[in-house]
């Protein structure tokens, strides 16, 4: 019989920072109605295929819950992972009602802990913004602007605001500058709903350029909601960052992860983080095109802006330790900046010599053992989401400050 854990010792675990895995194994619509701010979504049938990957220390303490239509799932997951070499596996006490009952905060949707986080950013540093038809008037007129588009690129393609040009989260400080070459040009950040288009727009505020800058209001979903039509299957992207804004954007990239607590690490320090006891994620930031043309051994790829959007999913376990890996010192920093401020223990590798780039080709995704029936539908994805879920969403997120303060055990802190 699986040891349990109570809802209060979880969270004892989270406010001390220590390492814990909280999984929710139920299918990922179900786990986005309702979960703790911390849940990690696991899902039963995908417990063989991803569990090493995500979970690398098999003595991680990890704690299952996964209620769903009347059936437990958390024995069954605990018996799966204790094949698998797990040997730290508790089952939330009471369950996801167990955790409500003892007055836990439960939250929705999905990436929850980095959408709250863009929230707080935004109350904490009045990161600007302009409504969708004010940035509209502002194309129309032909003023000097540039839209930037901050979410990936397949996302970029399937809608876009006019005229925008790709330039995913992390790309953001070190391409800016080709971009906007005249400090007087605008600066618009945009993704779909409102936190890359944050996070992206305080990046260019906090890394200093000398532009006005501002996020796209509520994104795409601002846009569509003030009535305005949506470019489909653009493909512009950003282009090479020359080597004098390669240099501006790398001391203000530096300065800005060290000011959030952010530190750096050589080949050497690396292997003495790799130690009994503490779980290490290391990440290439770059592109996954970059990456695919050669890559560190041992480093998974995750773009630093998606790396940002989705930690829940990146990196399960909480209290972890992180590495992250570019080739010119601008979008590690500027990743690690975010995840410090997050709560993150969170290094930088010092930059590698080109011939330390040999791993070619990304391994190809694991295949669900059955098929993945429960996936969430996004309110702001595709191009025919309705006006009310959108608003809805909307409504939701803006209400995530409050949860976060109710719920405790973030540990965010914004510089």
């Amino acid at each position: 019989m699986t040891d349990t854990l109570s809802a209060a010792a979880v969270r004892a675990h989270l406010l001390a920072g220590d390492e814990i895995a909280l999984l929710d194994l139920r299918e990922e619509d179900p786990f986005a109605q309702a979960h703790p701010l911390w849940a990690a979504n696991l899902p039963l049938a995908r417990l063989e295929l991803d569990a090493w990957r995500r979970i690398p220390r098999r003595d991680t303490l990890i704690v299952l819950y996964g209620e769903y239509e009347g059936a437990d799932l958390a024995p069954l997951g605990a018996e799966r992972l204790a094949a698998l070499g797990y040997t730290r596996v508790h089952r939330l006490e009471g369950g996801l009602e167990g955790w409500r009952q003892a007055g836990g905060e439960l939250f929705r949707d999905v990436n929850v802990p980095s959408k709250a986080f863009g929230e707080l950013v935004e109350h904490e540093r009045h990161t600007p913004s302009l409504p969708a038809e004010e940035v509209k008037a502002l194309i129309d007129a032909k003023a000097d602007v540039v839209v930037l588009d901050a979410r990936r690129f397949d996302e970029y393609q399937t809608m876009s605001i006019p005229g925008a040009t790709s330039v995913p989260g992390a790309e953001l400080v070190l391409r800016v500058r080709e971009l906007a070459p005249d400090p007087a040009t605008r600066v618009i950040v945009n993704c779909a709903g409102r936190t890359r288009s944050i996070i992206g727009t305080q990046s260019l505020v906090n890394a200093g350029i000398p532009n006005p800058v501002a996020a796209l209001r509520n994104g795409t979903i601002g846009w569509k909601l003030a009535g305005q039509a949506l470019d489909h299957g653009a493909s512009r992207r950003a282009p090479e960052a020359g080597e004098a804004n390669r240099v501006k954007a790398r001391a203000a990239a530096e300065a800005v992860a060290r000011r959030a607590g952010a530190q750096w690490v050589d080949a050497e320090g690396l292997v003495r983080l790799e130690v009994p006891g503490r779980t290490l994620y290391r990440f290439d930031v770059r592109t996954p095109e970059e990456y695919d043309a050669g890559h560190l051994p041992g480093f998974a790829s995750a773009p630093g802006g998606q790396l940002v959007q989705e930690t829940d999913h990146s990196v399960p376990v909480r209290g972890a330790r992180i590495v992250l890996t570019d080739d010119d010192g601008v979008r590690a920093p500027m990743t690690a900046s975010w995840l410090a401020q997050m709560g993150w223990e969170v290094y930088v590798l010092a930059p590698q010599p080109a011939a330390a780039y040999s791993e070619r080709g990304a391994a190809p995704a694991p295949q669900p053992a059955t098929p993945a029936t429960g996936r969430y539908r996004r309110p702001y994805e595709g191009t025919d989401a309705p006006a009310e879920a959108m608003q809805a969403y909307l409504d939701w997120e803006f209400g995530l400050v409050a949860q976060l303060g109710r719920d405790g055990t973030h540990r965010f802190k914004v510089v």
